[in-house]
């Protein structure tokens, strides 16, 4: 089939399955199904091993379970076929899937696409990222995986993700740290800002655990990582000088993935601007505020 271009791919899940997803929906088991659409056993849908997302958090899954226990699964399961036209291989909705069947459903809507590895891999990555459900270390793992598997550059991978070159670049330089400090990453008990601060230093590990233990903000993380005694700074109060100005545009520009300029007005006041290419990233931006187009 012919390949899904890069741009419509950036856009996630929406642009593989349609806007009009949802006037597709059959009503009733039994009604006709149109572009893919279909009702299966659940037991036909497996799971991808090419999905970067390898863990799943019970609670939120039992929660899901429960909604869908009332109301059904409002979203189709994204599948392509394997082998023959009744086993299927998860592409998007691997969580849903999960909770439906926690939830007793012995039938799910699936969506079904012919997509090569290549396809399946980049939607994967751009619904997890998209939904922030990708910890940084699976993040970097499934950026890699493109780049080995498929001979990515960082600047095309950033177009296809619709991520800027630098948050690529910056997450994959995460897969150098030790297999402790990245352990503590997945966990949650380090943030990718304390483990960039530690990327550089002689012993990530060691500083890691000082950080886990005293508590230490990402500014202080930074300030140990420094340091030549090996002892944190006490963190000013608040942000003073352009330095400190800088330092917080590169915090939030690596939270969005897009550069941002940070001007101080007069007193407290000050302006936020946030820079973006395209209008995939404008879309994603406003899904990460919480604002609906």
């Amino acid at each position: 089939m012919t390949a899904l271009p890069k741009k419509r791919l950036g856009r996630g899940l929406a642009a593989l399955i349609g806007d009009d997803i949802a006037d597709e929906l059959p009503t009733t088991n039994d009604a006709p199904v149109a572009s893919g659409l279909r009702e299966v056993p659940i037991e036909a849908v497996h799971s991808n091993n090419l999905n970067p997302r390898k863990s799943f958090n019970e609670q939120e899954l039992e929660d899901l379970a429960r909604s869908i226990a009332e109301k059904g699964i409002l979203q189709p399961v994204v599948v392509r076929p394997v082998g023959n036209d009744s086993t299927f291989q998860i592409v998007a909705g691997e969580r849903r899937w999960r909770a439906a069947q926690k939830a007793g459903l012995h039938t799910i809507p699936v969506l079904i696409r012919e997509l090569s590895d290549k396809e399946v891999l980049e939607i994967a990555i751009i619904e997890n990222v998209q939904r922030a459900d990708l910890n940084p270390v699976e993040e970097a793992m499934g950026y890699q995986q493109l780049i080995d598997s498929f001979d990515y550059t960082q600047q095309q991978l950033a177009e296809s993700i619709g991520k800027s070159r630098s948050h690529i670049a910056n997450t994959l330089r995460l897969m150098t740290l030790p297999k402790t400090v990245l352990d503590q990453l997945q966990e949650g008990s380090l943030t990718a800002g304390h483990a960039r601060a530690l990327i550089a230093t002689h012993d990530p590990a060691g500083l890691a655990q000082k950080i886990v233990a005293l508590g230490l903000s990402v500014r202080q993380a930074e300030a140990l990582a420094r340091s030549k005694t090996g002892e944190p700074d006490n963190e000013p109060a608040e942000p003073r000088g352009q330095s400190d100005l800088r330092a917080i545009e590169k915090a939030i520009s690596e939270a969005l993935g897009l550069r941002v300029s940070l001007q101080p007005g007069s007193g407290e006041k000050g302006t936020l601007i946030i820079h973006f290419k395209t209008l995939d990233q404008f879309e994603e931006l406003c899904s990460k505020l919480g604002a609906k187009l």
